[in-house]
Parts: C-alpha cells; sequence; structure tokens
C-alpha cells in the first residue's frame, strides 16, 4: 500500500537528516490522520521533490521525519491542461478534484459567455482558493508529486491565446469532427482541453476557439456534463501516452 503524501515548502525539504512538519498540515497528520512515531510518509513540495521519511516523533503540532532518501520526479510529459468553464454549485470543484485525481498537469478556470457562476470581486478570490485547496487535497490523496497550477480566472481571448500556443489544442463539443480517441497527439509538450459551461459555448466563442488552432472533437456518442467532460478527456489522452504506460 502507498503511504500518505504532505506537502510541504521546498526550503523544508533542503534538510538532508531531519524534516519538521507543522502547521495546518502537520496538526492534520498527527491529530487528524492520526500518523504515529515508525510510520513511513512521504513529504513533496508539490514541485517534484519528494522526500521519503519514517516519523521519528508526533505531538499534536505536528511530526518530526526521519529522512530516509529524497527523490526529484521529472515534471509530467506531455503536460495536460484543462481549461474549465464555472460550473454552478460545487460542480466546478466536483471536477478540479477528479481531474487532479486522474493527472491533469494545471485547470484554467474560464468565464465562458454562457457560464451561469460569475466570478467577480470578493467571489473571484474566494472560488479561487477553493480551487486551489481542493486541487491540492486532491493531489495528496492521488500521491501526487505535482501540484497541478489553477492560474487566474482566463478570459475567452486568453484560452484562444493559450490554444494557439500549444503543442495540441483541443476544443470538446458535441459537434465535433474528429473523436478525441482518434487525434494524433505529440510525444511531448502540452496539451491543451478546452471543455464549455452548462449551457455550451457560443458560435462565436467556438468559431474563435477553432480560428485559435483548437481541434474540435467530440468524447463519444453521449452528452457530458461539464463537471465529468475534462476528467473522461483527460483519462482518455492519458491512456494513449507513455504516463499511463
Amino acid at each position: 500500500m502507498s503511504v500518505p503524501v504532505f506537502v510541504t515548502d521546498h526550503a523544508a525539504l533542503s534538510a538532508a537528516d531531519e524534516i519538521r512538519l507543522d502547521g495546518e498540515e502537520g496538526r492534520h497528520a498527527a491529530v487528524v490522520r492520526r500518523i504515529g512515531v515508525g510510520e513511513r510518509i512521504d513529504l513533496t513540495d508539490g514541485r517534484g521533490r519528494v522526500a521519503r521519511c519514517v516519523v521519528s516523533a508526533a505531538d499534536r503540532s505536528g511530526l518530526t521525519c526521519a529522512v530516509d532518501s529524497m527523490v526529484d520526479v521529472p515534471p509530467p510529459s506531455p503536460r495536460i491542461v484543462v481549461v474549465q468553464a464555472l460550473a454552478k454549485g460545487d460542480r466546478g470543484e466536483t471536477a478540479v478534484e477528479t481531474m487532479t485525481e486522474v493527472g491533469v498537469d494545471e485547470i484554467i478556470p474560464w468565464a465562458a459567455a454562457r457560464c451561469i457562476v460569475q466570478w467577480k470581486g470578493e467571489r473571484a478570490d474566494k472560488g479561487l482558493r477553493r480551487w486551489r485547496a481542493t486541487v491540492r487535497e486532491a493531489a495528496k490523496q492521488a500521491r501526487r508529486a505535482w501540484v497541478p497550477e489553477v492560474p487566474e480566472l482566463a478570459t475567452t481571448p486568453a484560452v484562444a491565446a493559450r490554444l494557439r500556443s500549444a503543442d495540441l489544442g483541443i476544443v470538446l463539443h458535441e459537434d465535433g469532427d474528429h473523436p478525441l480517441s482518434g487525434i494524433d497527439l505529440p510525444d511531448g509538450g502540452e496539451i491543451v482541453v478546452a471543455v464549455g459551461p452548462e449551457g455550451g459555448m457560443t458560435p462565436d466563442e467556438l468559431d474563435g476557439l477553432r480560428t485559435a488552432g483548437g481541434v474540435i472533437a467530440r468524447l463519444g456518442p453521449t452528452v457530458l456534463r461539464t463537471s465529468t467532460a475534462g476528467t473522461v478527456a483527460a483519462g482518455i489522452l492519458l491512456s494513449r501516452t507513455q504516463r499511463w504506460a
């Protein structure tokens, strides 16, 4: 069985022999997870560095961890980026959670024209914090050395620019000309997938993303919710790369 993973800052992982895990993460490990002396855990900075440890001391404020070894996990390739339109209720966070678990490397929130939810002012800050917290926890659950990035809310022109710069840009749409499972994939670089909102993309958005180089692709014979489409698409793509070999 794989050992539990906790996230700490990069500076802490520069210690050669012993690392103290404290703060909120340390209290969660010691009090909620009840990790005790003698148990094995992994500590990561979320950017590929992992310390394989054995807990040498535990109290209510955190854990003291003896380092067995230090590993640097290379960045995943090809890199999978999903542009996720904002969704109502908790569906956006569900999408973020499952995409993180399956292996997506960056999740970009998108203010598409037909999004029911609007992130403005304090609501934007709160929404971004929730997505980032969800990614962090899901990455720990999935035992990932690389925690996905969640950048600022993107406009449609910014999404088009990201598709244009990608090694492969894909726009999911039920009327797509190509099945996602049949698109030729690059061996490395970055694959960017755009997922529209509950109400679908507007014709102008679809045309603009196509003009930016996005391949309009369908997942299959059924229409998925915005909260599941990105996860299914990522699974299809990853199953066709060496990352899942």
